[in-house]
């Protein structure tokens, strides 16, 4: 197991005045054993900086270290094959003309026995198909075999590069669990990078969001999802309902009321004044009254189904004839039949004042 350390890493491509930097001074920490999802817009500097980890791509400034030592940064760069850091590609990208053994034998060291591959295709639940070819295998298998074989130098460090994005939404599920139970059984540090939220907050152990080339927030699922720092964080971790605020202590006069704050985004009101700029909700905050009770009142403009549960968009009265925001209501219950509605909200919004 390792622990990783990032310190202010940069990295940018091209020359003069055509230059991109894509990693501005990132900061990252990845604890021992654990696993951490990186997300973060498309162009955000994810897969680069798994790159960097990796040694394929050398750093302008800053340092990574693992396990305490620095491999890249400082006039140091350690060669990716010396630095116990094994890559697992997107579509597995296993060696056709090899068998499943084979393929997992080629991630061996010359120093460990050929009885690790039977061990190893154990672990990722592939036990007795040794002599399949990958075009025998399904998707999901396909990528439990590129897993033994990442693990099976065992690395100081696994980087993940979205492996599941190639898989279907049903099987995806079931393998990135399974992923999950394989590392964790084997204590591996991993490193994932994926574009899917769902998957970041279900899988990892934390979750780190990349903004411009730099981390805006690495906290544990929940804290990203319920607790996100600023409001680029709180738009791209789930759905998130956005409404105009007056605020005044911990107390926040939106269209939908007035909606109690969390204790650590109380407002920067000083003197009993009033702060202005943005309470976030989610959906799920957002309860759908009976029309004879009192509350808000909305009109749905449209219904989405999804099974285990339901979305509605609800557009809110305004004053003097003018419409008010459309907000996300997420219930578990029966849509509502009519398309006038009354709204509630429940728990605490975060406040985020107007710059």
């Amino acid at each position: 197991m390792s622990e990783v350390m990032i310190r202010g890493l940069a990295v940018g491509f091209g020359a003069g005045s055509e230059r991109t930097e894509v990693l501005r001074g990132l900061d990252l920490d990845v604890t021992d054993g654990h696993l951490t999802a990186v997300v973060g817009a498309s162009g955000c500097g994810k897969t680069t900086l798994l790159r960097a980890i990796a040694g394929f791509v050398p750093p302008d400034a800053g340092t990574v270290s693992i396990d305490g030592q620095v491999v890249a940064g400082r006039g140091v760069h350690i060669p990716p094959e010396r630095r116990g850091v094994t890559l697992v590609p997107q579509e597995g990208a296993l060696f056709p003309h090899l068998d499943v053994a084979a393929n997992v034998a080629f991630g061996l060291t010359r120093r460990q026995p050929r009885s690790r591959v039977g061990e190893l295709l154990e672990l990722v639940g592939l036990g007795g198909m040794e002599s399949r070819r990958p075009h025998e295998l399904s998707g999901g298998q396909q990528q439990r075999v590129a897993l033994a074989r990442a693990l099976a130098p065992e690395p100081r460090l696994v980087l993940l590069d979205e492996p599941f994005s190639a898989l279907d939404a049903g099987l995806r599920e079931s393998v990135r669990a399974e992923v999950r139970r394989v590392l964790r059984r084997a204590g591996t540090t991993a490193l994932l990078v994926t574009h899917d939220q769902d998957e970041a907050l279900s899988v990892a152990d934390s979750v780190a969001v990349l903004t411009n080339g730099t981390v805006a927030m690495h906290a544990s699922p929940e804290s990203v999802y319920a607790r996100p720092t600023d409001l680029g964080v709180a738009r791209f971790i789930g759905q998130v309902v956005e409404l105009p605020a007056r605020v005044r202590g911990r107390e926040a006069h939106t269209a939908l009321g007035c909606v109690l704050l969390s204790a650590d985004t109380v407002s920067p009101s000083a003197n009993g004044s009033e702060a202005l700029g943005t309470v976030t909700l989610r959906p799920e905050q957002i309860r759908i009254l009976g029309v004879d009770q009192p509350g808000v009142v909305g009109h749905v403009e449209e219904r989405t189904y999804y099974g285990h549960d339901a979305t509605v968009a609800v557009r809110l009265e305004g004053e003097h004839g003018i419409p008010g925001p459309r907000v996300i209501v997420r219930t578990t219950g029966a849509l509502p039949p009519e398309d006038e509605v009354r709204l509630a909200v429940t728990g605490t919004g975060r406040f985020f004042p107007t710059p």
